[in-house]
């Protein structure tokens, strides 16, 4: 037939470099949303790019699983190859994240997704259990052998490039040959999340930017820094500060999606676009300026929670790719929860609902819908009084007392901050049972026993309910 090429005959394309894959496939990004298990599904994915996201990761996927075809279900849930959704036209730049701790085994995965996405990376920053005992994510610190080999393994044999997200060592000369080994090994982009191991859950602290800025001064390659942005302000903070070619976050996106959005982008008739309005899976912004929430001296633009709930369900309703239940769970408990920690009775209805496989999608879509509407008229009076004049959004600002970070009102989306463990003798310290020269305790109050707060958080049980479907999961990735 004229015009075809056979397989054998086509020119190969050249496989793309790091700053050439960074520039030419994925756009420059300068805004990322990090790799998130159960959390960075399609349909977030989707709703990421309309606020912002300029590249977004897969959830990480189990290497070893997805390349056996004994796990089918596992397969089109992790990365559904069926629909031609996932990694289409609307789900790029796209970077699908493995965790493996086989060379052979990760590379019969990534080939099953090659053609469907811009790069693979793999994950050696997961610091959950789960990754301690199956011998991946950060726990590969140890073996930078068996990093190398994962790396190289795909680098020599994928068409497409690698990369690799990771964590910190608490030595700064540990962490930065870490980087290089990665580099030698292939890697052609970095994220380099400035927490160690050992930051996790409660002690997650915050991330080392001086650490990633080490990295990025000793490789070549682009790097991501991943760590401490809660809200838009940090953007341009963390770049600075590090020297990044782009930003990546986790949770401060799952807590309120316009994270990434400017305030400045919003002005003009640019920013607008009607594509969302009549095609639920656009990638395309489509909210007029006057829908927003705007505060004098923060660069952001915030929603209403309901708001964004409410196009996320469109989005899974839209799609033919299936979408966890748990990962849907997983969003709302999160978007809603500053509404949730006062109005009990909606957080215990969210959940008591339940999908079940093969289950009705329209039935349970509209469950999580009604609560959803719920939500929205309880809160319309309070945000009536903000859209009529009667009060200020700045006045309805509060500041968390042991952060200094600002507190929004309960119906806008924002970032929530994680409780802090604090140590026994800090904490006695702190309350005066213990004087500076040793002296006699004083009476423990109950409310003594309130923590401080961090930034970055999960959820914790005042909110959710403890099944794991509840809690959608385990939020990042790494």
């Amino acid at each position: 037939m004229p015009g075809v090429v056979s397989d054998e005959h086509r020119p190969k394309r050249r496989k793309l470099s790091g700053c050439d894959l960074y520039r030419d496939v994925l756009g420059s990004p300068k805004l990322v949303v990090a790799p998130m298990v159960d959390q960075s599904e399609l349909p977030w994915r989707i709703l990421s790019r309309r606020y912002g996201a300029q590249l977004v990761y897969t959830p990480m996927i189990n290497a070893k699983m997805f390349a056996e075809s004994k796990h089918k279900s596992y397969k089109e849930q992790a990365f559904n190859l069926l629909n031609g959704e996932e990694g289409g036209s609307q789900d790029r730049p796209l970077i699908v994240q493995f965790a493996a701790n086989d060379p052979d085994q990760l590379l019969k995965a990534a080939k099953l997704v090659e053609a469907h996405c811009d790069a693979v990376d793999i994950n050696f920053g997961c610091p959950q259990d789960i990754a301690r005992r199956g011998r991946y994510g950060c726990y590969l610190q140890d073996d930078w052998d068996l990093v190398y080999r994962l790396i190289n393994t795909l680098h020599e044999n994928l068409s497409i490039p690698v990369t690799a997200k990771f964590r910190i060592f608490s030595s700064l000369s540990k962490t930065v040959e870490y980087a290089k080994m990665m580099e030698r090994a292939g890697a052609q982009i970095l994220t380099c999340h400035g927490r160690t191991r050992e930051q996790k859950g409660h002690n997650s602290g915050l991330a080392d930017w001086d650490k990633i800025r080490a990295v990025k001064d000793a490789v070549s390659v682009p790097v991501f820094a991943n760590g401490n942005i809660v809200f838009h302000d940090d953007i341009q903070r963390c770049l600075d500060a590090t020297g990044a070619d782009a930003i990546m976050t986790a949770e401060g996106n799952l807590y309120n999606p316009t994270v990434l959005l400017s305030a400045a982008s919003l002005q003009g008739p640019s920013s607008f676009s009607t594509a969302s309005l009549t095609n639920a899976l656009s990638t395309e912004f489509s909210r007029a300026t006057n829908e927003f929430f705007m505060l004098p001296n923060d660069t952001g633009a915030y929603l209403p929670h309901s708001t964004l709930a409410l196009e996320y369900l469109a989005i899974v309703r839209a799609l033919r790719t299936p979408t966890a239940g748990s990962a849907i769970k997983g969003h709302l408990f999160k978007l809603l929860r500053p509404v949730l920690l006062s109005e009990t009775d909606l957080r215990d209805r969210l959940g008591r609902v339940r999908g079940r496989p093969g289950g009705n999608k329209d039935e349970l879509l509209k469950e999580y819908e009604d609560i959803v509407r719920e939500v929205e008229a309880r809160l319309q009076s309070e945000i009536d009084h903000v859209q009529k004049g009667k009060v200020t959004l700045e006045g309805l600002v509060k500041v968390d007392e042991s952060t200094g970070l600002r507190v929004l009102p309960r119906w806008l989306a924002q970032p929530y901050f994680r409780p802090l463990q604090v140590k026994k003798e800090q904490k006695e310290a702190k309350e005066g049972h213990i004087s500076a020269g040793g002296g006699t305790e004083t009476k423990k109050k109950p409310e003594d026993d309130a923590t401080t707060n961090g930034v970055e958080g999960q959820e914790t049980e005042a909110v959710e309910s403890s099944t794991n479907e509840e809690k959608g999961g385990l939020v990042e990735a790494s």
